[in-house]
Order: structure tokens, then sequence, then C-alpha cells
């Protein structure tokens, strides 16, 4: 699937979810903004009002409008969206530029990962280890860049699991979809394949050995390369990190 170019529902219900959804989060309806009024939008989809108000409640579930008496919809903050939500995720994916995307994605990564593998060296059943394990093995096994992209997603998402904390394996699935454009883009580098397998061989091998602080810091490698990688395939500059705050 093609993130960056979704394609367009079939049912005229996520059609109009999809359309309104995609015009918000690309600031064609700015935050505190009121989408057209019902009677315009049934008469520009012509469909009837319940099929426009279900559509509507996706919109709200997802965080994007919040519905007001006699005013009708109204765009959210972009800080309330459910960010994660795979809908609301994609359409952004789509309206970002590739960099300023990623960028955000590796701030997240940052703050998470590492924090991660380093609980599951502390926290992982031995069935746990397998799994990071066998998902490893899948990676080394992997012929092209395509084929390296489910044992990668695998690999990340059995960390999670690891830490046997409800809410990271939560996060861990639900940013599996931005993870995916990631890898993709880090495994545009020729090299992708050679040098993704040790990064991920010292994670691996930290959390095996129960090495929490080893663990942590094979993950900070493994993401300031990926990084790096994405600078050299980017250009550089719209990828620098993000500095720390002073004081």
């Amino acid at each position: 699937m093609d993130y960056r170019n979704p394609k367009q529902r079939k049912s005229m219900h996520g059609r109009i979810v999809q359309e309104l959804g995609m015009q918000i989060v690309s600031g064609a309806f700015a935050p505190g903004q009121r989408l057209p009024a019902e009677p315009t939008l049934c008469a520009s989809y012509g469909v009837s009002r319940p099929v426009l108000r279900e559509a509507t409640r996706v919109l709200v579930a997802k965080g994007l409008v919040v519905s007001k008496p006699r005013v009708g919809s109204v765009v959210r903050a972009r800080h309330e969206w459910h960010m994660l939500d795979p809908d609301v995720l994609v359409w952004t994916i789509s309206h970002l530029p590739e960099g300023e995307f990623f960028r955000a994605l590796m701030t997240v990564r940052q703050i998470i990962e590492p924090a991660a593998a380093a609980l599951a060296a502390i926290s992982a059943s031995d069935d746990d280890i397998a799994r990071i394990a066998a998902a490893y093995e899948r990676m080394e096994t992997a012929q092209t860049a395509d084929d390296l992209l489910d044992p990668d997603l695998a690999f990340h998402r059995a960390i999670m699991t690891a830490t046997h904390n409800d809410m990271l394996a939560y996060i861990g699935n639900m940013l599996s979809l931005a993870l995916s454009e990631s890898i993709k883009l880090t495994s545009r580098h020729p090299n992708t394949h050679a040098l993704s397998l040790p990064r991920h061989k010292a994670i691996f091998t930290a959390i095996a050995n129960r090495d929490a602080l080893a663990a942590r810091q094979a993950s900070v490698v493994q993401l300031d390369n990926a990084r790096a990688d994405a600078n050299s395939i980017l250009g550089g500059a719209v990828l620098e990190p993000e500095r720390p705050l002073s004081g």
C-alpha cells in the first residue's frame, strides 16, 4: 500500500470521511473553522443527512472535529487529533513533506525505543526472547529491502511486547504503520541490509544477555544511524537532530 497516495474509498460513507479528513489534516479547513453546513455537504455528495452524520461521527471519534449544537462541526486544534489513528496517520503522511514526517517520527522513536529496549532486557521471558530472535533470523535471510520490512517491524513489535507493559505494546502496534514508512525510507540506502543487521543484532544480543544499559545504548546507536541514513537519502539539514533543552 502507498500511504503517501491513499486510494479513494469505495463506499460513499468512507469517501466522505476520507475526503473531509484529508482536507482537515492538509489545512484546507483550519483549526477553529466550521465545516460546510449539512445541507451543503449533503448536496455536494448526494447523500442523506443520516449518512453525512454517521461520517461526521467518525471524524469526531478520530479527534478531528467537535460537533456543537446550532453551530455544526468545528475543526479541533491539531494537538487534539488522534495522531496514531491509522486513518489520521495515513492522511498526515500523505500531506507532510517526507523529511518533516521522518523527523517527527524519529523524535518519538528516540524517546520510546531505547527505554523499551532497556525494559525488555529486564522483563522479557524466554518466549519473548525467542520471538525477537526469530524476527532477527528472518531479517538475516531477507533477500531484498522489501523482504526486510515485515521482519524488521516484527523485531520492534516483539521488543515492545517483551516489556510486558500493555501501554508500550499498544503504542508499538499503533506506530507500526508509521514505522513501516520510516523503514521504507532508510531501505533506499544502497547498503541497507548490511548496515541494518549488525545494529539490530546488537539490540537483540543485549536483551538476550539481560543487559539493560547495553540494550538502551544499542537502540540509541541504531536510531542515530537510521537518521544518518535518511540524511544521506534526503539531503541532510532537514533531518538534523532536535536540540536538547538547556537548563
